[in-house]
C-alpha cells in the first residue's frame, strides 16, 4: 500500500488532511517536533506518527506533504528534493483527499474554523454524514479525530486557507465569504492582491454565500454576480437572508435561531452555516435547530477549566477584529473582571496591527499581560515586539496592562492577577495555549495554600 510522509503533522491543519488521506486509503506516516494534542490524536488513532524529524523516514514514500511553515532546510524535506519524490502541498493532499466529493469550502480572515465547524454540525443533525477538514477539533460528532472526518455521504466541508493562496485549489460546490480585512500580506504583497485572491477564489465556486456586512465582500459579491456566479447574501440588512435576535428570515420564512456560541458575529456565523448546510440538502427547520447544540471547537471559547473561583478560557483570536469581537462577547455574555494574557503571533502581522491590538486590548475591568511575539515561521523584525502594541494602548481606570519576560511568566503574571469570580483568557495562535493549564495549576496550588 503507498505510503504518504507527512512533515509536521501535529499541526492543526496538518492533522486533519493527514486523517482524510488515511481514510482514502493510504498509509500516513508522519514527524512532528513537539508532542501537540492533535499529535497525540493521531496516535491514538494508530498513525505511524513520531516526534523529532529524520531524514530516513522518507525513503520509500509515494508523496511528502509540507505546509507552507516547513523550511527548506528541513532535512526531511531535503531528502525528499534529492530522492526525487513528489513534495504536495497541505492543500493539493487535501485535494486529493477529497476527490469526488461535493465540497463547501469557508473562506475570510475571520470565523473560518467555527463557521466550518457549524456546517458539518448542521449537515450531522439532518442526517447527512459529512466530512470536514478544519483547522481544530470539532466537538460533539462521533469519530471525528483532531479536525479531520472521513464522513460517508459524499460531502466535505473545507476551511479554505488565504495565508498562503492555497485557497485557489478547491472548486467547492459552495463556498462561504465571511469577511475580507488586511492579514497575510507578507504573502499577498498588497490588499489589492488579497482581494484579487478572494474574487478568484468566488470565480471558481459553484454558489457563493457572501456576508454582505462586509464592505470588501459586499463588493466581491455584487462583482461574482455580475460576471454569471450564483450569490446569496446574508447580514443584518438589505440581504437575501437577514438575521436578527429573532431568527433567520430567508425565501419568505422565517425560522428561529438559537446559538450556544456567543457574540452577534457567530449568530452570523450560523446564518452562513444554515444557508450552506441547506444548499447541500439539509432540512431547513433542522439545520437552523442545530446551533443550539453546537458543542464548538478547540481553542474558540473554549473552556479549559476553573480552579480557585477563576474560570478559564482559551481563545485563537490573533487579528484585532477578533481580539475585540472576543472581549465584546464575553462581555456581552455577562463576563465580570477579565484578565487577558495574549501573545502575538508573526512579527508582520504585529508591525501591521500593533495600533489594532492596543485598541482591542484597551478594555475596561481588566488585567492585560502581553507575551512575546511567537514568531512561528518568521525571523524577527527589527524593532517590533510586544512593546509595540502596548505603546498604542490606553487602558481605562483600573486596568492594567503588563509585559512579561516569556510565555511562562505570562502565565505567572496571569494567574497572580486572577482574583476569584475573574475569567481569564489565554488568545492567540501560537503557543499561548499552553498557558492555559500552567494557569490552572498555580491557581489550583493558590488556593490550596489559602
Amino acid at each position: 500500500m503507498s505510503r504518504i510522509h507527512f512533515i509536521g503533522v501535529g499541526g492543526s491543519g496538518m492533522s486533519a488532511v493527514a486523517r482524510l488521506i488515511a481514510a482514502r486509503g493510504y498509509d500516513v506516516s508522519g514527524t512532528n517536533l513537539t508532542e501537540t494534542a492533535y499529535f497525540q490524536a493521531l496516535r491514538d488513532a494508530g498513525m505511524d506518527v513520531q516526534l523529532g524529524h529524520d531524514a530516513a523516514l522518507v525513503d520509500g514514500a509515494e508523496a511528502v506533504v509540507v505546509s507552507t511553515a516547513v523550511r527548506e532546510t528541513n532535512v526531511e524535506l531535503a531528502r525528499a528534493r534529492e530522492l526525487g519524490i513528489p513534495v504536495w502541498h497541505r492543500s493539493e493532499a487535501l485535494v486529493r483527499a477529497l476527490e469526488g466529493q461535493r465540497l463547501v469550502a469557508v473562506a475570510g480572515s475571520h470565523g473560518k474554523t467555527t463557521t466550518s465547524a457549524m456546517v458539518a454540525h448542521a449537515l450531522h443533525a439532518s442526517g447527512i454524514d459529512a466530512g470536514f477538514a478544519v483547522g481544530a477539533r470539532v466537538f460533539g460528532i462521533e469519530g471525528a479525530v483532531a479536525g479531520g472526518y472521513a464522513g460517508t455521504a459524499g460531502v466535505s466541508v473545507l476551511e479554505a486557507d488565504e495565508s498562503d493562496g492555497s485557497f485557489l485549489r478547491y472548486r467547492p460546490e459552495v463556498s462561504i465569504l465571511l469577511n475580507i480585512e488586511p492579514d497575510h500580506l507578507d504573502f499577498h504583497g498588497t490588499v489589492e492582491n488579497l482581494h484579487r485572491a478572494f474574487a478568484d477564489f468566488a470565480a471558481q465556486s459553484g454558489t457563493v454565500i457572501a456576508c454582505v456586512d462586509d464592505a470588501v465582500v459586499r463588493r466581491l459579491a455584487d462583482e461574482a454576480r455580475a460576471a454569471g456566479t450564483r450569490v446569496i447574501t446574508y447580514g443584518s440588512v438589505d440581504a437575501d437572508a437577514i438575521v436578527d435576535d429573532a431568527g433567520i428570515a430567508y425565501a419568505g420564512r422565517t425560522l428561529p435561531l438559537a446559538v450556544s456560541a456567543p457574540g452577534r458575529h457567530n449568530r452570523l456565523n450560523a446564518t452562513a452555516a444554515w444557508l450552506a448546510a441547506v444548499e447541500m440538502g439539509a432540512d431547513p427547520a433542522a439545520a437552523a435547530a442545530a446551533f443550539a447544540t453546537f458543542a464548538g471547537t478547540g481553542r474558540r471559547y473554549q473552556l479549559r477549566g476553573e480552579a480557585g473561583g477563576v474560570t478559564v478560557i482559551d481563545d485563537y483570536a490573533h487579528h484585532p477584529t477578533e481580539v475585540a469581537a472576543l472581549l465584546r462577547a464575553a462581555r456581552d455574555g455577562g463576563v465580570g473582571r477579565m484578565v487577558v494574557l495574549f501573545q502575538p503571533a508573526l512579527f508582520t502581522r504585529t508591525q501591521m496591527h500593533a495600533e489594532g491590538f492596543g485598541r482591542a486590548l484597551s478594555v475596561a475591568d481588566a488585567a492585560v499581560v502581553l507575551a512575546p511575539v511567537h514568531g512561528d515561521r518568521e525571523d524577527p523584525i527589527p524593532g517590533v515586539s510586544s512593546a509595540s502594541i502596548a505603546a498604542h494602548a490606553v487602558m481605562p481606570a483600573g486596568s492594567t496592562l503588563t509585559l512579561a519576560d516569556d510565555l511562562e511568566d505570562a502565565a505567572r503574571l496571569a494567574a497572580d492577577a486572577a482574583r476569584p469570580g475573574d475569567t481569564v483568557f489565554t488568545v492567540g495562535s501560537g503557543t499561548v495555549t499552553l498557558a492555559a493549564d500552567w494557569i490552572l495549576a498555580r491557581l489550583a496550588a493558590r488556593d490550596g495554600d489559602v
